[in-house]
């Protein structure tokens, strides 16, 4: 699908800040990466052949007498016993001495008839979010080549937490700032074109709505109901879309008297078509502005609620939480460097991308 002459403007004018253009290809690239973390950081294999037939652990359940077991619980794949029946296609010689039976079938030593090799496709990083490492040793555990950025305090892989942290903060940010942008447009938008009544009742409001301390009701709220993502979410918007109303609202207070505008109303076109079609292309340089903000913002306040310990359930995958362990572990540097360098490169990608859609979307920017 071809781009419209206008779009085409603002794509050149982005591709243009160069800045811009290369932190939109690396923040795609580890975007990428993150949204199939299950497929790079995982306590599962992504395939198993096992006796000739195929089976996919990262999304069906399999117990573990499917694979020769005895028990019917979901096989831990980690388990020498349940990696040498995957191996020797379920000999009952795994019972009695797995690990001698996986180095001769890995030595290529091991035979006997009917013997049926199978296999087992693992992730880049074996380990999930929540994946207790077997390692010898007083937690945090230092980087290895096991763990490349080492472990928590409770044993957990770093480059897995920071993997799914990294798609969750992202998740969160995107949610937040879509749904308090298009609450806080429309809020701005009624107040400038309208103006008057409607204009100092809805200002009162937000003024007092801004005074409402954001993090007492956030904890009482997950005192009562329980800490959980969307709550978190609907919180967040609940107080987050102030932050646009005062720029669109001056916007449209500035625009509604030009005569592009005086001359619409003339010709009988009505109101939300004049708001949204024609004033609020004009607004959304300032508009994307402050869009920066606003998700660096949110991502931070994520970080911050959950270094507190009032943000996403323990069990979540937290970047905030990674930072109190950093605080609560000086002698383990590699948490604290690991959460700064995390943070760092993702919000100065977002600021750049966010920069070079301001300057795209600005009339007075033009291609050179």
């Amino acid at each position: 699908m071809a781009l419209s002459p206008l779009n085409q403007r603002r794509w050149r004018n982005f591709t243009a800040n160069r800045r811009a253009y290369w932190s939109l290809i690396i923040f795609s690239i580890l975007f990428v990466i993150t949204l199939f973390a299950e497929l790079v950081a995982n306590d599962k294999p992504i395939m198993v052949q096992y006796r000739g037939d195929y089976f996919f652990p990262i999304v069906q359940f399999y117990p573990e007498t499917a694979f020769g077991g005895d028990f019917e619980t979901e096989a831990v794949y980690h388990d020498a016993e349940v990696a040498c029946l995957i191996e020797s296609g379920g000999i009952e010689a795994c019972f009695d001495d797995p690990e001698g039976i996986l180095a001769q079938i890995q030595d290529g030593t091991y035979a006997q008839d009917g013997f049926v090799q199978g296999w087992a496709l693992w992730p880049l990083i074996p380990y999930s979010y929540d994946t207790p490492v077997d390692r010898p040793g007083a937690a945090p555990l230092a980087p290895s080549a096991q763990n490349w950025l080492g472990t928590d305090d409770t044993k957990r892989d770093v480059v897995a937490r920071v993997i799914y942290g990294f798609r969750l903060s992202i998740f969160f940010a995107i949610i937040v700032t879509t749904l308090s942008s298009l609450i806080g447009i429309f809020a701005g938008a009624i107040q400038g074109f309208f103006g008057g009544k409607t204009d100092l009742f809805l200002q009162r409001f937000i003024e007092i709505w801004g005074a409402v301390p954001s993090l007492y009701v956030i904890i009482i709220m997950f005192a009562i109901l329980g800490r959980s993502f969307w709550l978190l979410v609907f919180l967040s918007v609940l107080f987050g879309w102030i932050g646009l109303v005062g720029v669109v609202r001056a916007e449209f207070l500035r625009a509604r008297n030009l005569e592009y505008v005086r001359a619409a109303r003339a010709l009988g076109v009505s109101d939300r078509v004049i708001m949204f079609r024609h004033m609020l292309p004009n607004a959304m340089v300032a508009t994307l502005t402050m869009l920066p903000f606003i998700v660096t913002g949110t991502i931070g306040a994520l970080a911050s609620l959950d270094f507190l310990g009032f943000g996403l359930p323990s069990s979540a995958p937290s970047l905030g939480e990674l930072t109190l362990q950093a605080k609560q572990n000086l002698q383990a540097p590699w948490l604290g460097f690991t959460a700064f360098f995390t943070f760092a490169i993702m919000l100065a990608l977002l600021v750049f991308i966010f920069e070079g859609v301001r300057d795209a979307f600005d009339p007075r920017k033009t291609f050179k």
